[in-house]
């Protein structure tokens, strides 16, 4: 009986081994897939960037005037689509200027979305040239501009 109890014994030791590299082998994939991981979120943060970098480099910007500049930055700081009523009571300026400003910046280079509800006209700023702006000041805002209010 005690010869029996060896071979079982024996038997479960080879069983804990088997799993003890079962989970070694295991823990390496593990830590292979973790760098790999990183390193694909590295080339998707490239191209992401490579992306962004062609987007701004199509773009060819006018300098905006201080009127220009004011919408803008109703639409910089807003992530909703704005009718020319709230771009005015947001920026504070007539509602008569509001659509020849917002077709200057239009074709002064400014990619706004514009969608339609209800047959009334809503705009927002595209918001990779949102990033953009954040990130490389393409407009070329000045604390002053923020200021100026």
């Amino acid at each position: 009986m005690k010869r029996e109890f060896e071979v079982i014994r024996h038997a479960l030791e080879e069983h804990l081994t088997g799993i003890n590299e079962n989970t070694s082998e295991i823990q390496a994939l593990f830590d292979y897939l973790h760098e790999l991981e990183i390193k694909i979120d590295k080339v998707t943060s490239r191209i992401d960037g490579m992306q962004i970098n062609n987007d701004v480099d199509k773009v060819n910007l006018e300098p905006l005037n201080h009127l220009e500049k004011k919408i803008f930055l109703v639409f910089y700081t807003e992530d909703l689509p704005l009718s020319y009523e709230e771009i005015s009571a947001r920026g504070r300026v007539p509602i008569t200027i509001v659509p020849e400003s917002v077709s200057s910046l239009i074709h002064k280079g400014i990619p706004l979305l514009r969608s339609f509800v209800n047959n009334r006209m809503f705009f927002r700023l595209s918001p990779s040239f949102k990033e953009a702006q954040a990130k490389e000041n393409l407009v070329n805002l000045s604390l002053q501009s923020f200021m100026d209010e």
